[in-house]
């Protein structure tokens, strides 16, 4: 990937924070998903999620296929950071920034994988477990339901995820040929 060609593009993007990463910095646990099983209710619900995407060695295996990526992040400002509703709200506009980037990237890149923050929410109901899913091309599991270690990357990077007050980051990963 030409990341100055990238860099440049990146530039038009309101993004808090980016990084050029390669899959081998990533650490995987299944730790990652007892929150998944345990707290969220989209868990068994959605092809985007645990135990749809696989199982945590799987998913490993899908990313390891590749040898680089690109980490963004975006943060927003809520005016209650313990009100799951409000917070979760502004996910939106983090996934349409992925979509963008993961575009840009597709121009140079033949094979991406983009990991972001959704359980997703394009249709009004999921078809899991009866049917394939109907959008493929734009579901993006959660970083999370891979097992990724998000946080760990991050603050090898640099990137301060915990901003304080009442800001949330949001956390996407497109990984490239």
């Amino acid at each position: 990937m030409d990341r100055e060609w990238l860099e440049a593009r990146l530039a038009d993007f309101p993004l808090y924070a980016y990084a050029f990463i390669t899959t081998d910095e990533l650490r995987f646990a299944d730790r990652v998903r007892y929150i998944c099983a345990h707290e969220c209710p989209m868990y068994g619900t959605s092809w985007a999620c645990p135990p749809a995407v696989g199982t945590v060695e799987e998913c490993k295996a899908k990313v390891m296929a590749f040898r680089e990526g690109l980490m963004i992040a975006t943060i927003t400002e809520v005016s209650d950071i313990a009100n799951i509703e409000e917070t979760l709200a502004t996910r939106a506009d983090h996934e349409a920034i992925t979509r963008q980037v993961t575009a840009i990237v597709a121009e140079r890149s033949p094979r991406t994988l983009t990991l972001s923050t959704e359980s997703c929410a394009h249709c009004a109901r999921c078809t899991y477990p009866d049917a394939p899913c109907r959008h493929p091309e734009r579901m993006y599991p959660c970083v999370e339901s891979y097992g990724i270690l998000v946080t760990d990357l991050a603050e090898r990077h640099g990137i301060d995820f915990l901003a304080g007050g009442n800001l949330v980051t949001w956390f996407s990963l497109i990984l490239f040929e």
